[in-house]
């Protein structure tokens, strides 16, 4: 099965595609803009937002977020998080030059993508939003 980006097909055409062609996983990428610069310069809300995705889209945890502040230069510096979740990852990176929001989803059991996209943007008071939905295959 080639690569595929399912980001023409409505949410559940989405869903009933990945269990037809029985995918690896599920990708949904989600580029915030003009976020709230507080929110996304805050690790506890940060934490806070990890543990409102994972039961949004209802996926179990695997141990607790990392969420750690770094970066070498005013570009790229800014918090990054990793989250395992028993069927993949929820990984997110803020940058706080430009209060933006950089945020995948990936995992092998199926979930709503525009849901999932929606609650990033609202909590994080992004002002603009792209994302991709795209399948995995092997």
């Amino acid at each position: 099965m080639k690569q595929m980006t399912a980001n023409h097909l409505t949410d559940a055409e989405v869903i009933a595609e990945f269990k037809k062609e029985d995918c690896w996983g599920l990708c949904t990428s989600i580029d915030l803009k003009e976020c709230d610069p507080a929110t996304i310069r805050d690790a506890e809300k940060i934490h806070q937002f990890v543990l409102e995705l994972a039961d949004l889209i209802d996926m179990k945890r695997f141990g607790e977020p990392q969420i750690i502040h770094f970066g070498p230069n005013d570009r790229v510096a800014g918090y990054s998080m990793t989250q395992l979740i028993e069927t993949s990852l929820l990984s997110a990176h803020f940058a706080n030059d430009t209060n933006a929001a950089y945020i995948d989803i990936f995992s092998c059991k199926e979930y709503v993508p525009s849901v999932a996209a929606a609650f990033c943007k609202k909590f994080f008071g992004a002002k603009g939003m792209n994302n991709t939905v795209f399948f995995r295959t092997i």
